[in-house]
């Protein structure tokens, strides 16, 4: 009895796994995670990219791509989920930012929760690595591989005119940036431009209006939502990029793609990259 025992023993853990998450938090399953809900759209599209969709059982109110994803039951957003909602869905594993207040309350209701938050080029090619880990598939480095010479060729694609482009890169209207050392500044670095936001206010800082009004861009990227009225906010009309209409307003869809630190990196830099060719004085 002992050895068959044994064997049992054996062949669960060879199914056991654990992840430590970006809390810094080792997360144990006894096997493979199969029913997934995830409160990020970075990560719902990260775990679709490494070709595991159909785990999806639940995503938050933002996830949209791929167009799969739509038709999964919405348990709120990633700060504020519906935690019935979640538990109903019966996942193995919630993944979150670590940001989001829910990990406790998921966690005291018996629930596995594993946060991760990429905001670095670093932090995306670590994550992928994460997920691919507590999937048990091996493309994570594939994919990386894929994204990061994605954006080589948008770099390579512009010409030596726009390099010296001084760039303000616009997150939301209150206005938050994206700083240098953010994935999408890292983006911009890669393209050769200049970010008007310097490394020390941080990935994505929340601006005085009339730093920006100082630090005169030459161009100006924004989602569609937040382009409107620009000229209007105080001083603003006087900016190089307004003054001379060098402004790339991107749509819905496009802004997703810009501000989603994931698998469609490749394709954020090409979107500015074009933005560039078209836009840089």
């Amino acid at each position: 009895m002992r050895f068959w025992a044994l064997l049992l023993c054996l062949a669960s853990s060879a199914h056991a796994l654990q992840v430590t998450d970006d809390r810094g938090t080792t997360v144990q399953f006894a096997q493979t995670p199969q029913r997934i809900v995830s409160l990020l759209p970075s990560l719902t599209e990260s775990v679709c990219a490494l070709e595991q969709c159909a785990r999806l059982v639940g995503v938050d109110r933002y996830s949209n791509f791929p167009a799969s994803v739509r038709a999964l039951p919405q348990v709120g957003g990633g700060l504020d989920p519906n935690i019935e909602a979640i538990v109903a869905l019966h996942p193995d594993v919630v993944l979150l930012a670590t940001a989001s207040r829910a990990s406790a309350r998921l966690e005291a209701l018996g629930l596995k929760v594993v946060a991760l938050e990429p905001k670095t080029y670093a932090d995306v090619q670590r994550v992928l690595g994460t997920l691919g880990q507590l999937l048990a598939v091996n493309d994570a480095a594939r994919i990386w591989r894929g994204i990061d010479a994605g954006v080589s060729a948008a770099a390579q694609s512009l010409p030596a005119r726009v390099k010296a482009t001084r760039v303000y890169f616009e997150v939301n209207a209150a206005p938050y940036a994206a700083g240098t050392t953010s994935f999408i500044g890292e983006t911009l670095t890669r393209l050769g431009v200049q970010n008007v936001v310097p490394a020390a206010l941080g990935p994505f800082p929340k601006l005085n209006p009339e730093f920006v009004v100082r630090a005169n861009p030459d161009l100006i990227m924004v989602g569609d939502r937040n382009s409107i009225g620009l000229a209007q906010r105080p001083g603003w009309g006087g900016i190089r990029a307004i003054r001379e209409q060098r402004v790339c307003s991107f749509k819905p869809e496009q802004s997703d793609v810009l501000v989603r630190p994931g698998p469609r990196m490749a394709e954020a830099a090409r979107a500015m990259a074009a933005c560039l060719l078209e836009k840089a004085p």
